[in-house]
C-alpha cells in the first residue's frame, strides 16, 4: 500500500498540488507588492515634483515641511515593502518606525499649541508605547535567524556554543576518570 504524498490533495488522483498552489500565490503577492512599490514611488516624484514648485512660490514652512515628512513617510513605506519582497515577512520595526514619523507629521502639521490637551497627552502615550514597542523590536533577533541558527544570531549562536563548550567539559571529565592513573 503507497503512502499518499503530505504536499498533495486526497482528491483528483494528485490534481492539485499545494507546493505549486502556494508558489502561484507567492508569486501573485510578489507582483501586487512590486505594483504597490511603483506607485508609491510614483507618488514619491509628484511629492518631490509639488515640494519643488511650492518652494518657487511664497514659502509656506508649514506646508513644505509636511510634503518632506510625507516623502519620508513614503520612503519608508517603501524600504518596508522592500523587506517583505526580500523576506516574505513585515518588518514590525519599520513599521514603528513609520508609525511614529506619521504621528509626529501630523503634530508638525497642526501645529503644537493647536493640539488640545487631551490629544496631546494620547500622543504622547501612543509615542511612548510605540517607543517601547521598537526597543523591544531592536532586542528580539528576528525569527528568521533563530530558525537559521547561524552565527549572525546571537540567541542561538551563543546558546549552541554554550552546549557544545558543557558537552566538551563532560567528554574530558569522563575521559579523565576512566583514565588510569599511573
Amino acid at each position: 500500500m503507497q503512502k499518499r504524498f503530505k504536499s498533495r490533495f486526497l482528491f483528483c488522483d494528485r490534481w492539485l498540488d499545494r507546493h505549486a498552489i502556494v508558489r502561484n500565490m507567492e508569486a501573485f503577492q510578489d507582483l501586487i507588492v512590486i505594483i504597490l512599490c511603483l506607485g508609491l514611488f510614483a507618488v514619491m516624484l509628484l511629492q518631490l515634483w509639488g515640494i519643488l514648485i511650492a518652494l518657487t512660490q511664497p514659502l509656506d514652512y508649514k506646508a513644505v515641511t509636511a510634503k518632506i515628512l510625507f516623502v519620508l513617510i513614503l520612503v519608508e513605506l517603501f524600504r518596508l515593502l522592500m523587506v517583505y519582497l526580500q523576506e516574505h515577512s513585515i518588518a514590525v520595526g519599520v513599521a514603528v518606525e513609520v508609525t511614529i514619523v506619521s504621528v509626529l507629521r501630523e503634530v508638525v502639521v497642526h501645529g503644537a499649541l493647536e493640539i488640545s490637551g487631551i490629544h496631546t497627552a494620547a500622543i504622547c502615550g501612543l509615542l511612548l508605547i510605540l517607543g517601547g514597542l521598537l526597543i523591544v523590536c531592536a532586542k528580539t533577533p528576528h525569527m528568521d535567524c533563530i530558525s537559521a541558527n547561524t552565527k549572525l544570531c546571537p540567541i542561538v549562536h551563543k546558546g549552541s556554543q554554550e552546549r557544545h563548550n558543557e558537552l566538551e567539559f563532560q567528554y574530558s571529565r569522563h575521559y579523565d576518570e576512566h583514565q588510569p592513573l599511573g
